[in-house]
Formats: C-alpha cells, sequence, structure tokens
C-alpha cells in the first residue's frame, strides 16, 4: 500500500500540468470559442523562453529572420524568467487574437481548428529553427528535494508540490473572478451569446482577446514552472494538450475547479499505471503506456456519453460562411496531370524524382481527408494512425509470403477496421469534440500499437518488404539505384485508382447523400438518409484509402517507426490538406505538392534556394494561417471555376 501512495504523490506534478493546461483551454473557449490546439505549443515557446533567460541571459522572441534575442546581461533569476515566460506568452496570445482569430468570427469551425493547427506549426516550427529537435534540460525554479510526511517512507517532491500548490492557487483565482467579477460575468454572457453582450454595450473583441492574453499567460507559466521536470523539445508541451483537452470536455469547458481536479487525478493515475501494468494479470502485449494514455480517452468518452454534444455553436456563430464543395473538374484534368507526372518519373534527377513521388504518395492520403471532412464534414486529426497501421500489416503480410498487391489491400481493410473505430464518436458527436475525440484515440493507437514490440519489432522499427510484380522489381530503391522510377509509376498507378474512386463517389449519388448530412443532419435523416450508415461507410472508405497510401509510404521509406505515423503528422496531413483545398480532389493533389518532402520544398531545393527542410514546418504553418484568413476554401477554392458547379454547405 505504501508504494501506491508514493507513487500517487509523484503523479501531482504531472496532474498540476495537466490541470494548468485543463484551465488554459476552457478560458481560451469561454472567452474566444476556440478549441485552441495550439495551446501546448505556447507552452513549449514559454518554456524556452524561461530556459533561454535563465540559463543565457537573452530574452527570447516567436521571430525568424529578425533578430530573435535580446540580451539581458547575465543569466536572470528564476522568478524573472518564470515571469518573462509568462509576459511573452501572454503576448503571443494578443497577437494570436488580433492577427487570426478576430478575424475568424463568422468562419466555420473546422477553419478556427485549423487556425490554431497552423498556430501550433508555426511555433514548433520557430523553436526548430532556433533550437532543433534534440532534447534540452532548465535550471530548476522551485524548491528541489523531498519532504518527509512521517509516515513510513512516504515522501513528497518539492517542486511537485510548489507547482501542485500553483495550480490550485490559479484554479481557485479563475473561479473567482469569473463568479464574482464583472469580467467573469461578461466573459460568461458572452459566451452564451456574444451580439446580445454586444448590445449591452461590451466589447466582444475585448472579451476574447483579454482572455487569449490570460490563456497566454497561464500557458507561459505551465511552461516555465514544468521545463525544469520534464525536460524541452519540439513535441512534449504539445501532446500534453491531449490530457488538457481531455479534463476540459470533462468539465465541458465551463467548470475551472472541475478541470483543475480532473487533471491532478489524471496525472496520480498515470502515475500508478506502470505497476497496475506490471501485475500478473495484465496482457504483456499490451504496453503499460497503452493506459496511461488512454486514460484520456476514456475521459472523453465518459463526457460524450453522458453529455453529447457538450459544446454548442456559441450565439451568433451559427451564422458561420460555409465552405464550398466544387463540382470535380473533369477526368481530362487528373489525366493530364498524371501524364505529366509520369513524365517528370523519367526526366526528373533523383532528388527532384524523389519529392515527385511523395507528393503522388501524399496526394492518397490528403485525398481520404477530403472525402472525410471536405465531403461529409467530420474531422478526423488521426489519419496517420489508420495510415500506420495498414504499413505495419503490410509489413508483416509480405514477410509472411502475401505479395503485391493483396498485401497492401489487405493492409488498407486493416486500416477501414482501424477506421470505423476511430470515427464512431463521430454518431454522437461532430466539429471540435470530434476533432478531440480522434486526437485521444490516436494518441491511444500510437502508444498500444506503434510502441509495441509485437507489431514494430524489437527495435522499435520495422524492416518493409519491397514489392514485386510478376517478376518486375517496383522496389523503392535497390542498392546505389534510389528513388527508382519504377516504384514511383507503380505509385503514380495506384493514386489514379484512388482519385478516380473518389471522383466516382463524389458524382454518384452517395457523394451527394455526404453533402447532405454535412449540411444539416436532422434535415438529411428527415429526407429519408440514414446518418449512421453515411458516416460509417465514409470512416471505412476514406481509412481504406489513406491505408492504401500508408502502405506505399511504408515501401518508399523502407522502414517504419512510431515517427513515422504520429499525431504531429496527422496534424500535418490535415494542415496542408485545407491549404490545398480540403473540399475538392484537386485541392488535394496541390496540397500534396506543398507538403514537406513534396514538390515545392524539392523546386525550392534545385533551383538552389537552398534546404527547406528545416523551415518546412515553419513555412508550412504560416501559410496555413494565411490561407485560412485570405481563402479559406484553400488555395483550389481562389482558382476560377466557370465551368464548375459549386455546392456551398456548412462544414462542422
Amino acid at each position: 500500500m505504501t508504494i501506491w501512495l508514493q507513487l500517487l504523490l509523484l503523479g501531482v506534478g504531472a496532474g498540476a500540468v495537466y490541470a494548468l493546461f485543463a484551465v488554459g483551454l476552457v478560458i481560451t473557449w469561454q472567452g474566444a470559442g476556440v478549441i485552441n490546439f495550439a495551446h501546448g505549443a505556447i507552452a513549449m515557446f514559454g518554456g524556452f523562453v524561461y530556459r533561454t533567460a535563465a540559463v543565457d541571459g537573452d530574452l527570447l522572441l516567436p521571430m525568424v529572420g529578425l533578430p530573435h534575442r535580446v540580451s539581458l546581461g547575465d543569466s536572470v533569476a528564476p522568478w524573472i524568467a518564470v515571469a518573462l515566460a509568462v509576459i511573452v506568452c501572454a503576448l503571443i496570445g494578443a497577437i494570436v487574437d488580433i492577427v487570426v482569430f478576430a478575424r475568424l468570427h463568422h468562419a466555420p469551425q473546422l477553419a478556427r481548428i485549423v487556425a490554431s493547427v497552423g498556430l501550433l506549426l508555426v511555433l514548433q516550427g520557430i523553436v526548430f529553427v532556433h533550437f532543433g529537435s534534440g532534447t534540452v534540460s532548465a535550471p530548476a525554479n522551485l524548491p528541489v528535494g523531498a519532504i518527509d510526511l512521517g509516515v513510513s517512507t512516504l515522501i513528497m517532491p518539492k517542486d511537485r508540490m510548489w507547482i501542485a500548490a500553483i495550480t490550485v492557487a490559479v484554479a481557485l483565482m479563475m473561479v473567482a473572478v469569473s463568479r464574482f467579477t464583472r469580467w467573469g460575468l461578461v466573459t460568461r454572457a458572452a459566451e452564451s451569446n456574444r451580439d446580445a453582450a454586444q448590445l449591452l454595450g461590451y466589447s466582444p473583441v475585448a472579451i476574447a482577446r483579454s482572455n487569449w492574453v490570460l490563456a497566454g499567460a497561464v500557458a507561459g507559466l505551465v511552461g516555465a514552472l514544468a521545463a525544469p521536470i520534464t525536460s524541452l523539445n519540439t513535441t512534449n508541451f504539445i501532446l500534453f494538450v491531449v490530457p488538457g483537452l481531455a479534463c476540459a470536455l470533462l468539465a465541458r469547458f465551463r467548470s475551472y475547479s472541475l478541470a483543475a481536479v480532473a487533471g491532478l487525478c489524471l496525472g496520480m493515475f498515470e502515475s500508478v499505471a506502470p505497476r497496475i501494468a506490471g501485475q500478473s494479470w495484465w496482457p504483456e502485449q499490451l504496453p503499460a503506456s497503452a493506459l496511461q494514455k488512454g486514460l484520456p480517452l476514456l475521459l472523453i468518452i465518459a463526457a460524450v456519453l453522458r453529455a453529447g454534444d457538450v459544446l454548442p455553436e456559441r450565439g451568433s456563430r451559427t451564422g458561420a460562411r460555409h465552405l464550398v464543395a466544387p463540382a470535380p473538374r473533369s477526368p481530362v484534368t487528373l489525366l493530364a496531370v498524371a501524364v505529366l507526372a509520369a513524365v517528370g518519373l523519367f526526366v526528373f534527377e533523383d532528388a527532384l524524382r524523389l519529392a515527385l513521388i511523395v507528393t503522388i504518395i501524399t496526394a492518397v492520403l490528403l485525398v481520404s481527408l477530403v472525402m472525410l471532412t471536405g465531403w461529409l464534414g467530420q474531422l478526423s486529426l488521426a489519419p496517420a494512425v489508420a495510415a500506420g497501421a495498414a504499413g505495419f500489416a503490410t509489413a508483416r503480410l509480405m514477410e509472411s509470403g502475401l505479395g503485391f498487391p493483396f498485401a497492401q489491400l489487405a493492409g488498407g481493410v486493416a486500416a477501414a477496421a482501424l477506421g470505423l473505430v476511430i470515427g464512431l464518436p463521430s454518431l454522437r458527436v461532430r466539429g471540435p469534440q470530434l476533432a478531440i475525440v480522434t486526437m485521444a484515440t490516436g494518441v491511444l493507437l500510437e502508444e498500444a500499437l506503434f510502441r509495441n514490440a509485437a507489431v514494430t519489432g524489437a527495435s522499435g522499427a520495422r524492416l518493409v518488404p519491397q514489392p514485386t510484380l510478376f517478376g518486375l522489381d517496383l522496389a523503392a530503391s535497390r542498392g546505389e539505384d534510389f528513388n527508382r522510377w519504377q516504384f514511383g509509376l507503380t505509385a503514380l498507378i495506384v493514386t489514379i485508382g484512388v482519385c478516380t474512386g473518389a471522383y466516382l463517389i463524389r458524382t454518384g449519388s452517395f457523394g451527394r447523400t455526404c453533402l447532405a448530412v454535412r449540411s444539416n443532419e436532422r434535415a438529411a435523416a428527415a429526407a429519408g438518409i440514414n446518418v449512421v450508415t453515411t458516416k460509417v461507410v465514409m470512416f471505412a472508405l476514406s481509412s481504406f484509402f489513406v491505408g492504401i497510401g500508408g502502405a506505399m509510404l511504408a515501401h518508399l521509406r523502407g522502414a517504419i517507426s512510431v515517427v513515422s505515423f504520429s499525431v504531429f503528422v496527422s496534424l500535418v496531413l490535415v494542415a496542408f490538406a485545407y491549404l490545398g483545398g480540403i473540399t475538392s480532389i484537386s485541392g488535394a493533389i496541390l496540397g500534396a505538392c506543398l507538403a514537406p518532402g513534396g514538390l515545392a520544398f524539392g523546386a525550392i531545393e534545385h533551383l538552389g534556394g537552398g534546404d527547406p527542410g528545416k523551415n518546412a514546418v515553419l513555412i508550412g504553418g504560416v501559410g496555413l494561417i494565411a490561407v485560412v484568413l485570405l481563402a479559406p476554401h484553400g488555395v483550389d477554392g481562389r482558382i476560377p471555376r466557370r465551368a464548375r458547379g459549386a455546392t456551398s454547405s456548412p462544414t462542422q
């Protein structure tokens, strides 16, 4: 029993971090109506601001290409460095609202979600440019050592105790401010009806901006306090947003106290999870991390089952502009693009050919997102998980003797089955809540599958056999012969098949059914459409296509691991699908050209513009935000349609 109590105490620190994340997310939702997937990225930047000030004596600013450090002399005291992190992140919150979210009041919910993903990529890209992807440590800013609790051998780390105390203080402060101040009352009024608050003389813009500033300050605080405990890199804090979202959703994005309590309990459970997984009855094939990361999903499911849609549209936001789902271009256009791609496979040199092959395969992944999000209106943040499942399944099946293309098709079926699991919550929720659920599901499956030695092998990476067909060698690389045109041509044929299938779906009765469901589920059901069947079938179809793309990507890389198909990869895929135009097949192809490693980056490098790889994430994030603001239908949506029809309906 003593060991269990000790583990619970050790989990208080992580629980406090989750609680602060949840409180910050509730602030952003109540004040601005935004589910901020970039909250973890803001906290990450706050952690680097703290470390830079405490170690180097410099003030870190969120800039690239301009001076991004202001010398403060020698290294500053830890409490001053924490204050600087809070101030910088509060300013980031204000800038983000002024530049981005204040302009998206009438945009669809999808646009606001994608904008937050773009902000995440921008901040991650800035940190990557300046610090790389490695992990760095930060000096302590809270008392260290242990407190003897006087009960058997129980001890409590001082820094965990302090961060828990600060968390409780912040949560209580927010409860008091929300309930007993005019600002809190006005914020809650604006949450219910923005226009009514404006008629009473209150500025919704000022309310939203002040909440963004406060949420940014909380993110900076948690980033600075947690940096010495968790260390700093470009991914840790970003993934902390998943348990934070789980706790905020459990609190229905309204109760600061419930969100904080849920975070503390979650952290303590995660601390004892490895010991639970060490019991004799625990399946050896299931990693302990799956239990740790699975609880946020269970919390989300509990909240969803308890209340269904807990985040209704906010007041005047129901009149949001609609994304346009245009009629597909003529198949002749697709054929012409395919011919040009085929010519490029033979004409381009090795590096540019690789960029073309990456573009071809990425197009398959993005087409699946067009089908699911653009045509059905269901936003999934776990497409890479389905692609990864297909990649690992293909590798295992080919090792067992199943050849091309049957192993790849079987991998697609495995992805479709997984997609059904990921898509089940869509029968109950939609919009931002579905995005949260699928993101948490993706993290759970990533831990349960891609970190499982039974799936990936003892090394954590699995070699993928190369395809052959009727004695023809279709391998992506053989010896020193890299990026072979034979594999590129095979991938192109697969992509043509997927695009043709998507075209037939969009122009057929099922495509029209999906658009009707996207526009208004209740009206579609009243018209005799089976909404449940429509969602299930489309989740399966889109996951099958993304699985085919995942299998081809596995062949191109030759070896795959958890890094190849992480949740972050899913965010990048969604970002570039939206960037190209998430409602059209041509937009998916354009997004694939712009994606990291695609033709656009390959062409820049080929033309002497240097290697853009280090800036790929930053460029993608900036481009994504610019598209959301300037071309809400994607780059493809800015192209004149003259002879093309268009269907306007709301995307949730």
